[in-house]
């Protein structure tokens, strides 16, 4: 039977982040191409982890620079290696490629790390992007990691054309596996639903200052609508978080949610006024199978819809914002007909049925012709050689001290 192995900065949490949903909809593909799975992460388990063996996965706690992961990687032999993001790859990438030669390198970028980063940065100082914010240590570092491997999935077009066209990165070694999605109608109408939402992980920034622009927003959208209130929904809501619940204005901290479907769809319309970020919005993606419309920024919307029209509105202005809430709060005729746009964009993008196939070629052509697949990067061959080499002295000079300790 083939083998992969995951190396995982977390174990996996489907019900907190669209990345442990990520995960797990890669762990069903591999399973169904009969792959045997194993996942390791130097990570601990939470109460919110996926219990993995319910899918028959074995589960190892690893340990960082320690010579005990060389044993492990040894035993398990895997045909195939997924690192979850690029420091998983930076850790363990040169041991994996000095034990197991031969083994398939797969990178899952989850988003573009660096393109987060330079967001944020721009965002914070309250300026626009520029080409230059890009070109940051973290950017060096994935597109380092990008060339290490053998492919790298990628689940934006926004950050494929990024990768591709501005930074010249070799489309063979690269992929467009976007998060995956099926429309779940549900049977609550529009006069039977009340009440806005939003959601998302309370740790990750961008989430974070989106639930700040919204408690700056939500006084203008109540004046309007007094009835209304504002549920926001994630997992691990900080104290300060917790601060922001006010139940006179109507916001109101929800914190994790248990059943996504239920929420959303008893809820009116979503509101995500996402300032900076990078990759698929997964908020955005269940308000579209679950039929929800939503109001959201260019950047909430970036690399969704392709060419089809949105399922709601995409606006930067906080007055037109604020003016689009209401109004699709408001009209049925509008929220019916873009709430059958939302269910579009997820029959004609985010069905797996319109990817698996095709990546499970591309796989097996890789596997069978690896040699020559490797030879073609050959800047990644150069930085496997030079930066893995740096890499590895100095993470056994580390599992040195530590012994010495």
């Amino acid at each position: 039977m083939k083998h992969l192995v995951i190396i995982g900065t977390v174990f996996p949490e489907p019900n907190s982040t669209a990345a442990g949903k990520r995960m797990l909809q890669l762990i069903d593909f591999f399973q169904q191409e009969k792959f045997k799975v194993s996942f390791l992460s130097a990570a601990s388990f939470s109460e919110h982890s996926f219990d993995l063996n319910s899918k028959e996965i074995e589960a190892y706690t690893i340990k960082l620079n320690d010579s005990s992961f060389e044993n492990l990687i040894a035993e398990l032999n895997p045909h195939i290696v997924i690192f979850d993001r690029f420091t998983s790859e930076e850790q363990f990438g040169w041991k994996v490629s000095e034990i197991c030669p031969n083994a398939v390198k797969i990178l899952d970028t989850e988003d573009l790390h660096f393109l987060r980063k330079a967001r944020e940065t721009a965002f914070k100082q309250n300026r626009k992007l520029d080409d230059q914010d890009l070109l940051n240590d973290i950017f060096k570092r994935e597109i380092a990691s990008i060339l290490r491997c053998d492919l790298s999935l990628i689940i934006s077009e926004y950050e494929m054309d990024l990768l591709t066209e501005k930074f010249k990165i070799d489309k063979q070694i690269l992929y467009y596996l976007p998060l995956f999605a099926e429309v779940k109608p549900s049977s609550f109408s529009f006069s039977e639903r009340k009440n806005f939402i939003s959601i998302g992980n309370f740790l990750h920034e961008p989430n974070w200052q989106t639930v700040l622009k919204l408690k700056k927003l939500w006084p203008k959208i109540k004046s309007k609508l007094p009835e209304a209130e504002l549920h926001i929904y994630g997992a691990y809501a900080t104290h300060k978080a917790l601060q922001l619940h006010n139940e006179r204005e109507g916001f109101l901290i929800k914190g994790r949610v248990e059943n996504v479907e239920k929420v959303f769809s008893e809820s009116k319309v979503l509101l995500a006024p996402i300032p900076f970020g990078a990759g698929i919005k997964g908020k955005l993606l269940e308000s579209m199978q679950y039929g929800l419309p939503n109001v959201t920024s260019t950047i909430g919307a970036e690399g969704m819809n392709g060419n089809l029209p949105w399922n709601g509105f995409v606006c930067d202005d906080e007055n037109e914002f604020v003016e689009k809430s209401v109004s699709l709060y408001q009209k049925d005729s509008d929220w019916l007909q873009l709430q059958k746009k939302g269910f579009e964009i997820i029959e004609k993008r985010f069905k797996k049925e319109h990817f698996l196939q095709k990546f499970s070629e591309r796989l097996n052509e890789m596997s069978n012709n690896l040699e020559k697949h490797r030879n073609a990067n050959f800047l990644g061959q150069i930085l496997q050689h030079h930066s893995l080499q740096s890499t590895k002295y100095l993470g056994k000079w580390i599992e040195k001290k530590n012994k010495n300790a």
